[in-house]
């Protein structure tokens, strides 16, 4: 189950770990909603708070200020790279780093698509903060993420990752 016929990591194992990460993100989202109101922090260091804020653009708060239909608009865009995605691991099932590349990413996009139809907006808990960020983001608080979030990035760093060392390879 968990191998193809040709030895490499099946579909079904791809399926199963962004199922995971979705499990693992809506946990903690829930658990967050359930224990914090919204702007609720709560210190865990002088550099870590668990934060409640309601995210209803993307990454950086993107298109957060539009009027609504971004919520579809990235409800189809997650469903469509889902669909790529899926595609693209039947494709290349071999390549077991960029396999499991974008099966973080896709895992997270599915846990945000997931809080988009669910509640109209992503729920964003971990937030950092380092003093060397005050430049560019104010009191150096880093735009405060989820685990989907984590995934998505995770998986974005190891594509880059997979193709730099495809590309030393030669092919």
């Amino acid at each position: 189950m968990w191998r193809s016929n040709s030895g490499a990591p099946s579909l079904a194992l791809w399926l199963g770990l962004a199922l995971l990460v979705v499990v693992a993100d809506q946990l903690t989202k829930t658990l967050v909603l359930q224990q914090f109101q919204l702007g609720d922090s709560q210190p865990v260091s002088s550099f870590f708070n668990l934060v409640r804020v309601h995210n209803t653009g993307a990454a950086f708060s993107f298109l957060a200020g539009a009027s609504g239909w971004q919520r579809w608009f990235f409800i189809g865009l997650g469903a469509a790279a889902t669909v790529f995605i899926v595609w693209m691991l039947r494709k290349y099932p071999a390549q077991k780093l960029f396999c499991f590349s974008i099966t973080m990413i896709m895992g997270g996009a599915v846990g945000n698509v997931v809080d988009r139809a669910l509640h109209g907006y992503v729920v964003d808990f971990l937030q950092f903060r380092f003093a060397l960020l005050e430049p560019v983001f104010r009191g150096g608080y880093f735009p405060s993420f989820n685990v989907a979030d984590s995934a998505i990035t995770l998986g974005a760093v190891l594509l880059i990752v997979d193709e730099l060392r495809r590309v030393r390879r030669g092919g």
